[in-house]
């Protein structure tokens, strides 16, 4: 259970860099390395930002979970 909750929490520690770093930039910085400046004309409402926010939430709540769970484990 323990090596199970560490792998989760290692791939969703990854995935959660990979999803910040996507995020639009709100005044440059790394984001718009990874082209986060080419969707500046786009508005913050756009039905792909709005996926990324939720995927992000969610992929920190399970973060959160395990963190928790490995917490009360060990």
């Amino acid at each position: 259970m323990i090596i199970g909750l560490q792998v989760v929490l290692v791939l969703t520690s990854v995935l959660l860099i990979v999803l910040i770093l996507l995020h639009r930039g709100r005044g440059g910085g790394v984001s718009d390395l990874f082209g986060g400046g080419f969707s500046s004309s786009l508005g913050g409402s756009s039905i792909v930002e709005r996926n990324l926010d939720r995927i992000t939430i969610a992929t920190g709540s399970i973060w959160i979970a395990c963190a928790i769970g490995l917490g009360l484990l060990i």
